[in-house]
């Protein structure tokens, strides 16, 4: 009798393990967060990615009452912040924003730390941003037409900058070259303020930022916007035409910002982590300030978000392989 009492209490005990085991997350995710948040950043400050993360660490800092802290750690287009997501623990204390350039590195280094969709979680889409053809003041052309022209009389003579090998503003360069049929040499920096900052001064030419990135610095003038990388005009600057109307048609680039976290956090709290950010996004007040730094907010689940990246991650591939861009 005492050892079926002992083996039916056991049984109740290891049952009682087995729920709480498979509940355990639950009261995390429930109080979530009790701890500050560590939002990475794989740029230095003020590109749109930094734009971005800043915007939406402040609302969630309020609305969570709990401390973001925004952790720049720019470098290889991304890839030291990558690192160190991956390696971070799966509770949703660590997550990163990125741009659609995350996909593209994919094709241009030969050899990654990580894999870029399998080694994280996907949890939301943020916002799309486009890209504007920007030059040095001092050169004469004023239009995409002119500057074709300008740029094929004077071949391999001008720089342009990105914020890396395979970022969003490396590529929008890349496209607008082939399809013009012009050379120039390709400068990368640690973030897309670097390069914009080296614009302004004369040490390059021209270059492809976003507009959040950007958008300060044209209408003070210290930039002239040629043309955007989407099809339709953006609202931060109405007056720029998209390169595809004013002189190269068929020329599209239109790039995601999203965020992201280590592969193997729960679903629940990934739900609760996009739930957030939704939310902030839907907000009137967040939605006009987004609009106005020239970003498109956007919303969606994180598995729309998963699909968005490995669809694009093979369309980039066809792309780098056009350009004839040879993996580093």
């Amino acid at each position: 009798m005492d050892r079926k009492i002992a083996y039916g209490r056991l049984a109740r005990a290891a049952t009682a393990l087995a729920f709480a085991a498979a509940a355990g997350p639950l009261p995390a995710q429930q109080d979530y967060p009790v701890k500050p948040i560590r939002f990475i950043l794989g740029v230095a400050p003020g590109g749109a990615t930094d734009i971005l993360a800043r915007a939406i660490g402040a609302k969630m800092a309020e609305n969570l009452r709990q401390q973001v802290i925004i952790d720049n750690r720019p470098g290889a287009n991304h890839i030291i912040g990558g690192e160190l997501t991956a390696k971070s623990p799966k509770d949703g204390y660590t997550i990163q924003m990125i741009p659609e350039g995350w996909v593209i590195n994919a094709s241009v280094y030969a050899k990654l730390p990580f894999d870029p969709l399998r080694d994280f979680s996907a949890i939301a889409i943020v916002a799309l941003v486009p890209n504007v053809l920007v030059i040095h003041p001092p050169i004469s052309a004023r239009s995409v037409k002119s500057f074709i022209a300008f740029a094929r009389a004077r071949p391999g003579q001008m720089s342009t900058g990105s914020s890396g090998v395979g970022s969003p503003s490396h590529m929008s360069g890349e496209l607008f070259k082939v399809m013009a049929g012009i050379d120039w040499t390709h400068i990368p920096y640690r973030g897309q303020s670097l390069a914009v900052i080296d614009m302004i001064s004369g040490q390059i030419q021209l270059g492809f930022p976003s507009i959040p990135a950007s958008v300060a610095h044209i209408k003070s003038g210290r930039l002239v916007p040629l043309g955007v990388t989407t099809t339709k005009r953006a609202t931060a600057l109405p007056d720029v035409p998209a390169i595809s109307e004013a002189g190269l048609p068929g020329y599209e680039v239109s790039g995601w910002y999203g965020v992201i976290g280590p592969a193997g956090i729960p679903k629940p709290l990934i739900a609760r982590i996009n739930q957030e950010i939704n939310d902030i996004l839907r907000a009137p007040e967040m939605r006009d300030r987004l609009l106005r730094e020239g970003a498109e907010p956007r919303t969606g689940t994180p598995e729309e978000f998963a699909a968005a990246m490995a669809n694009d991650l093979k369309k980039w591939a066809k792309v780098v392989k056009s350009a004839g861009i040879k993996p580093q």
